[in-house]
């Protein structure tokens, strides 16, 4: 069954969502990567289609979700949260990749009581590293603003300590799949899952940042296990 593409207003704004699978099946809302769009999703999407309502969000910047005058993960965090209200959506399943990952630690900590099951793909919040330098705009059109890019980086470069202090207040089981041969440290991933009560880690050797686009079959293998454990 194709995604259907929707859209919605929350807090003052227009967002676009693809909804798919099972309308009476459990919630899963799934956040994509910077730069990436909902429509990334939609492998996940087929394969979860026959037990799961899911709900993928274009975030606030990209593809045809508002433009707005400013961004952050907090931002990003209450877009969700509103999102999920809207849908009336008490509790479900949240599955975050990168900066969607991020966004879903914030939700997961700051509303736990609103989270079945949380699974992040090769994403640690972000933490004190080398800083990133912050490109210039290429020309040419892209699938989100320009100043999305500007503003996470920065985040990313001077990130919030609270961020990793408050894993331990993520209360429902938790999975985090990493990529293997990533650029994210997947030594920080481990950390992560020390830190959250209720996790457990998979690694998917070779995958690299986009786990669920290189090797989808395994990706989908540790999803349904953790999904049904």
């Amino acid at each position: 069954m194709e995604a259907r593409v929707k859209q919605i207003e929350l807090n003052g704004h227009t967002f676009e969502y693809r909804e798919s699978g099972n309308p009476s099946g459990k919630p899963l809302v799934a956040l994509h990567a910077l730069g990436k769009t909902a429509e990334s999703w939609d492998g996940v999407a087929a394969a979860l289609g026959k037990d799961y309502r899911v709900l993928a969000l274009n975030q606030r910047g990209h593809a045809g979700s508002a433009r707005t005058e400013t961004y952050s993960f907090e931002l990003m965090c209450e877009d969700l949260l509103h999102f999920a209200d809207a849908l009336n959506l008490e509790k479900f399943i949240l599955l975050g990749h990168s900066m969607g990952g991020t966004v879903s630690y914030l939700f997961s900590e700051r509303f736990p009581a609103r989270i079945d099951r949380l699974i992040v793909e090769d994403t640690p919040p972000p933490f004190p590293d080398t800083p990133i330098e912050i490109p210039a705009k290429p020309p040419g059109p892209l699938p989100f603003d320009w100043p999305v890019l500007t503003s996470i980086l920065r985040q990313l470069n001077e990130p919030d300590p609270e961020w990793w202090t408050r894993l331990k207040d993520i209360s429902q089981p938790t999975l985090i799949i990493g990529g293997g041969a990533s650029h994210i440290p997947q030594n920080k991933l481990k950390e992560v899952a020390e830190l959250i009560p209720d996790c457990e880690m998979v690694t998917i050797e070779n995958a690299g940042h986009f786990v669920h686009e290189e090797n989808l079959p395994a990706f989908l293998d540790a999803l349904q296990m953790f999904l049904h454990s």
